[in-house]
């Protein structure tokens, strides 16, 4: 054969064996290593990259078994003549990219480009300050826990369990542990069949929109609001219309006559922090009753409640059945996990569970067996009460250093939850800042995007404190507080 300079896949998280199979078949499915083609020796190839030369053979032997390659005695192993057979390969000339363009801009009927988006940097961990909201904190993952829940997953009991495709069934043990755990720590005694699992809030929420929602129905949104829940709708219909707030959240007004859907997050107002009273929430669902309007719940980060007595979600007092509930394991959990649940009347859900499957059948059915043993075995009840003691302390640093460092800046008194929104002076660009604040070490979310305006004039920004040390809160705002101050003595 050619002379051939194999290079090794740089992840070291799998062995060595594993990353010679991978750089062999990366090799023969591009076409570099010719189907009847001669593979190196196992000498010559272990001499190459360095490595044992029972580590190499041991890995041809794998690749033998897996069809890749042929054995033949006193002659060496070759590249299957069968391995690629069935796969077609295209030489033709590609379009430029304006052509491109320009032919799928007629077909496409969203464009999904234009919507304003949430974006958080991918590398942020390698930052010392990351007030990020939404990002967890690996010192605070239960791995011994999760790893132990897999490990049985693994087993072939659990296999025969969720290995078969189940249409549009859940596993049963996730519905059970949501019915008699989840939902019941909220105050919501909802039926078995009156429960979806879903792959996060997000594919919730689309649910809910694409089931309630055409281009006829007028959709309520708290000002500002949850940005995503906002493209979601604005994807069905063109009459999203913002809903004023105040220190207790969504007002209940007139201006909701004209709504079909209202969204709202009572528990901690996405992005400002504001829990909804009681007496506010009955006023919300009387309004619904009696202006006919469905309410979508989302009751995100409801259990991070650290200086009142936690109130029950809406869906508790929910007594005319017009609100669907949202909920989600990703934001105690890891956001990575994907993995929340719809609650409302069994004939939303009748519906939901059809539109499921035809978008996806049904979310994984190992991560929902191994999240059912997570909550069975009552590892999600303590990593609730772990998180709830560190976020805690953490928002009392957070409180304290951001008194001292942004006197009045507190644009609301919120008791909860993982993060902090704050009005800056009017003059200050945000999104100014947040540059000089990374080339700092420190990163902020500026607060426009979650305003249907884009001209709105207002300066806040978010801190989150659920992925920073609170031993690092301090420093982190002192040098976000000398920025400020800085840009406001250069206007």
């Amino acid at each position: 054969m050619p002379e051939f300079l194999f290079q090794l896949p740089r992840d070291k998280s799998i062995s060595l064996q594993a990353r010679i199979c991978e750089m062999l078949v990366t090799a023969i499915l591009n076409g570099h290593l010719p189907p009847g083609s001669l593979v190196p020796s196992g000498r010559k190839l272990a001499q190459q990259l360095k490595v044992g030369r029972n580590t190499v053979v041991i890995a041809y032997e794998h690749l033998v078994d897996e069809g890749y390659l042929v054995a033949r005695e006193r002659s060496g192993f070759y590249v299957s003549t069968d391995i690629l057979k069935g796969r077609v390969f295209n030489h033709s000339k590609d379009l430029s990219e304006q052509e491109s363009q320009d032919h799928w801009s007629y077909h496409l009927i969203h464009d999904f480009n234009s919507q304003r988006q949430i974006t958080k940097p991918a590398d942020w961990l390698k930052f010392p300050y990351p007030f990020l909201y939404g990002q967890y904190d690996p010192g605070l993952f239960p791995v011994a826990e999760w790893r132990e829940c897999c490990r049985d997953a693994a087993s072939v009991r659990a296999i025969h369990s969720w290995a078969s495709d189940r249409a549009d069934r859940d596993d049963e043990e996730l519905i059970e542990q949501i019915h008699t755990r989840m939902l019941p720590r909220r105050g919501v005694l909802a039926k078995r069949d009156e429960i979806l699992i879903t792959i996060g809030a997000q594919h919730a929420l689309f649910l809910a929109a694409q089931l309630l929602i055409d281009k006829h129905k007028t959709v309520g949104m708290e000002e500002p609001g949850y940005t995503d829940a906002r493209n979601v709708f604005n994807t069905y219909t063109s009459k999203v219309r913002s809903l004023p707030m105040d220190q207790h959240g969504l007002t209940v007004d007139s201006r909701m006559q004209e709504c079909d859907i209202v969204h709202v997050t009572p528990s901690h107002q996405f992005p400002t922090g504001v829990t909804m009273p009681t007496e506010r929430r009955k006023q919300l669902l009387n309004a619904a009753k009696e202006m006919n309007f469905i309410v979508i719940e989302d009751d995100y980060e409801a259990e991070l409640n650290y200086s009142e007595e936690p109130i029950a979600a809406l869906k508790s007092m929910d007594k005319d059945r017009r609100v669907i509930y949202i909920g989600s394991l990703s934001k105690t959990l890891a956001p990575g996990l994907r993995m929340g649940y719809l609650v409302g009347p069994k004939a939303f859900i009748d519906q939901a569970r059809i539109l499921r499957r035809l978008m996806l059948r049904h979310p994984p059915a190992n991560n929902q067996f191994i999240v059912a043993q997570f909550l069975k075995r009552g590892y999600h009840d303590a990593l609730i009460r772990r998180l709830h003691h560190t976020l805690r302390d953490r928002w009392a640093v957070m409180h304290e250093a951001i008194s001292e460092y942004f006197p009045n800046a507190l644009a609301n008194q919120a008791f909860g939850g993982s993060a902090f929104w704050l009005r800056l002076p009017q003059d200050i660009d945000t999104k100014h800042l947040e540059r000089l604040a990374r080339e700092n070490g420190v990163l902020i979310e500026p607060g426009d995007v979650f305003f249907a305006n884009p001209e709105q004039k207002e300066s806040f920004i978010r801190l989150g404190f659920s992925s920073i040390p609170a031993d690092r809160i301090r420093t982190g705002l002192a040098i976000l507080s000398g920025l400020i101050a800085n840009l406001e003595n250069n206007t």
